[in-house]
């Protein structure tokens, strides 16, 4: 008999004893002397039954006690001392006997808990994995145990099981202590050091480094970490894993208060932060960081990057990408260009999947300036699939066929020292052919988008810049300081010209000084603007398709979202419609939807308020600051138009909090 059995029995019984005392007092109304004897034997009955009721339970608490004889006939009292604690159970985990330090431990000097639950008693407790032979973590009356199960006696679909409870709370605290006192590396970088320094005064200079300085140092001290400088403007700082917690919580609320720092010309300073979090050892950390820092760089700078064993997280980035006006790096990376076209036997360049203007005109500049070196070159593309076909078309009217190539055919002229070029992206699983950039071993990559993971990290040459407006930007500074008797025709700085405005928008979105000094370039080798302008010239269809996906936009939390089904030249269309959707009043950035290829793809812009790189990074894409896309896999436009507004509160939520 258990607790509850004996709850029931009095509950029975004390119903009975009321429908007693109810006949009894009905008696008085009817005869007097009946009623006095019924009162008496009623009285003497309840005080009988009182009495039975203790003693029935003090019985049963004797029997509990003594129930441990049965465990072993000649260790009760070993049992009642075992230094662990230790419960006895049924087979339903009904608590039939514990020993004295379970009581005043586990059950903190409880009596009488026999028949409950063990489960009750320690909630964590599964019957299922204390059998097992590691047993199972459990923590009750802040300790933490470990708990064991032994089959103790009788038969296994009736019996009872001995429950060990081995204190591990010491090991435990030493575990979270150990855990919490994990280091992480911090490596940090001033990312537009030399335009802050630049023309500044001493003490102009001392002034900003200073603040700059003092953020930082609080905002380690305040994480009770080591900070330390290791070059003019970066540093390196050691934290604890317990305020880590606290700063990734924060979101890395220094890169706003050093943003916030207002110097000449109107030049805020801002940060990179590459995390290295997790690892076994400091040496590992450190090289954690340092490939993090890189990540946060690539992606424009102004945010941190946290690199753990799982991959990377990214905090921050809500800023555009520090234009860098010191030309140092492309002269350095115009010579290492120049020998490795010097060293190799040919070149192939080859894009993204469906090349646009920017992708096709940087890689005809590429392709007619290395062929002035003395080495052949071609363009691997596709030439059904490409998005440049009013480029296109123009080289092959004017008989230079010979510059593009399928990429399966390319692929036959591969040899062992054979130098690919991979412009416009630098993530492996969007070239042109997948198949070509595997049998390449020498491989150089040119690309201005925002670093992504999983980029190809096997390049010789890893030209990188997201400040960049475009590629074809980044290949006509490149195009300067080659050999200086390479000079491209007027057709081909148009190409390089189409390239800049397609990814500018005309010179209104993302342009910097060395934007416009690359233009002046291409115009004084006799780039025509009116047959650029030609260039993105649309059919009448594609022009009404266009006005109909605009037309049937919403808007979303400043947001338009459009949706369109699959046409001719939809890869075209759609990102024209999306740039004319931010004409609208109120409208920050537009989504174009369209159904490709058994999924649906995503094509973003924005003003420059709203990154839509972050928001379509969230949907597994990628791209720019006001430029990006995405695509997703086996889905309908319902479903997607949901995971994009889903995308666009999550951004806009972190974008408040911060």
């Amino acid at each position: 008999m258990n607790n509850k059995k004996l709850w029931i029995l009095r509950s029975s019984i004390g119903l009975m004893i009321t429908l007693c005392v109810a006949f009894t007092i009905a008696t008085a109304f009817l005869n007097q002397t009946v009623f006095y004897v019924e009162a008496g034997i009623l009285v003497a009955a309840s005080i009988l039954v009182l009495i039975r009721l203790r003693r029935v339970k003090a019985d049963l608490h004797e029997f509990m006690q003594n129930i441990g004889s049965t465990l072993s006939s000649a260790q009760s009292d070993a049992l009642l001392k075992f230094p662990i604690p230790l419960f006895v159970v049924g087979n339903a985990g009904e608590v039939v006997w514990y020993n004295h330090l379970a009581r005043d431990t586990v059950l903190n000097g409880q009596e009488d808990m026999f028949g409950e639950k063990l489960q009750v008693l320690v909630p964590e407790l599964d019957m299922t994995l204390v059998s097992r032979p590691g047993g199972q973590r459990v923590s009750s009356g802040g300790h933490y145990y470990t708990a064991f199960s032994v089959f103790a006696y009788g038969r296994e679909d009736g019996g009872a099981y001995i429950i060990y409870l081995v204190d591990d709370t010491e090991v435990a605290k030493q575990a979270l202590e150990y855990q919490e006192s994990r280091p992480s590396v911090l490596s940090i970088v001033i990312d537009n050091y030399e335009e802050l320094m630049q023309g500044a005064k001493e003490s102009q200079k001392a002034q900003v480094l200073g603040e700059i300085e003092g953020l930082l140092e609080q905002f380690v001290s305040d994480a009770n970490g080591l900070l330390k400088r290791m070059d003019r403007n970066r540093f390196i700082a050691i934290i604890e894993e317990r305020y880590m917690v606290k700063i990734l919580a924060g979101r890395f609320e220094i890169l706003d208060k050093v943003r916030s720092i207002v110097c000449e010309e109107n030049l805020s300073p801002t940060l990179s932060i590459g995390v290295g979090r997790g690892s076994a050892t400091l040496h590992e950390a450190d090289r954690m960081a340092a490939q993090a820092l890189e990540m946060a760089l690539g992606r424009g700078g102004d945010q941190a990057a946290l690199r753990t064993s799982n991959g990377f997280e990214f905090y921050g980035g809500v800023s555009k990408g520090i234009e860098k006006r010191n030309r140092v790096k492309t002269r350095i990376v115009a010579a290492a260009l120049t020998d490795l076209i010097q060293n190799s036997e040919n070149v192939i360049v080859m894009g993204h999947h469906f090349a646009d203007l920017d992708c096709l005109g940087a890689a005809i500049g590429l392709t007619k300036a290395i062929r002035q070196m003395g080495r052949e070159c071609v363009i691997a593309i596709n030439a059904a699939t490409n998005l440049a076909s009013p480029l296109y078309d123009r080289y092959l009217q004017e008989g230079e066929s010979d510059l593009f190539l399928e990429p399966s055919m390319a692929i036959e002229r591969v040899m062992r020292r054979t130098l690919l070029i991979v412009v416009d992206t630098h993530l492996p699983y969007f070239v042109e052919s997948q198949e070509l950039f595997k049998l390449c071993k020498t491989v150089a990559v040119i690309d201005h988008h925002r670093k992504m993971v999983g980029h190809i990290d096997n390049a010789v040459i890893f030209y990188h810049e997201p400040y960049a407006s475009s590629a074809s930007e980044m290949v006509s500074e490149l195009l300067q300081y080659f050999d200086g008797h390479i000079r491209i025709s007027r057709m081909d700085a148009e190409a390089l010209l189409s390239g800049i405005m397609l990814d500018t928008r005309n010179f209104a979105m993302r342009t910097g000084v060395r934007t416009f000094e690359a233009a002046a370039y291409l115009r004084r080798l006799g780039a025509d603007t009116v047959e650029v302008k030609k260039l993105f010239s649309n059919s009448m269809g594609a022009y009404q398709k266009k006005m109909q996906i605009v037309s049937s936009a919403r808007v979303y939390q400043n947001c338009a979202i459009a949706e369109s089904q699959l046409c001719d030249d939809i890869k075209v269309v759609a990102p024209q419609a999306a740039d004319e959707l931010l004409g609208i009043t109120g409208v920050d950035a537009s989504f174009v939807m369209y159904e490709y290829d058994g999924g649906v793809s995503f094509s973003a812009r924005s003003l420059g308020n709203v990154n839509v790189q972050l928001i379509m990074e969230k949907l597994g894409g990628g791209g720019h600051f006001t430029m990006a896309g995405a695509q997703l896999e086996n889905t309908d436009l319902e479903h997607a138009e949901l995971l994009l507004r889903q995308a666009i509160r999550e951004y806009n939520e972190e974008k408040t909090a911060k």
